[in-house]
């Protein structure tokens, strides 16, 4: 069985982990546009890590959900990656190549 068909099933069945994964949600989407932004742009996690004066395990620590990045981290991913990232209640967290003024 692959996993999406477990995860479809298990949330069928079970009230409290449909309830878990859709507070979770919110973290797992910000991880997926993270991931996302950064193969777009074409980095690695090292390279990623050396642009923005951190380490590739700080990276590998965003991504996984390890930890969770503050306000500067924010900006400063979304200036070296070129993005914005959305934040709204109704949809999942996007992140998004700036739009040319």
């Amino acid at each position: 069985m692959r996993h999406r068909d477990y995860v479809a099933q298990r949330e069928a069945k079970d009230e409290k982990f449909r309830a878990a994964r859709e507070e979770l949600r919110p973290q797992y989407e910000f991880r997926r546009a993270l991931i996302g932004a950064r193969i777009a742009a074409g980095l690695t996690r090292k390279q990623l890590a050396d642009r923005l004066s951190t380490t590739q395990s700080a990276i590998a620590r965003l991504e996984s959900g390890a930890q969770m990045p503050t306000l500067d981290t924010l900006y400063r991913l979304a200036v070296v990656l070129g993005i914005d990232f959305t934040i709204t209640p109704k949809e999942p967290i996007t992140a998004r190549p700036h739009e040319a003024a």
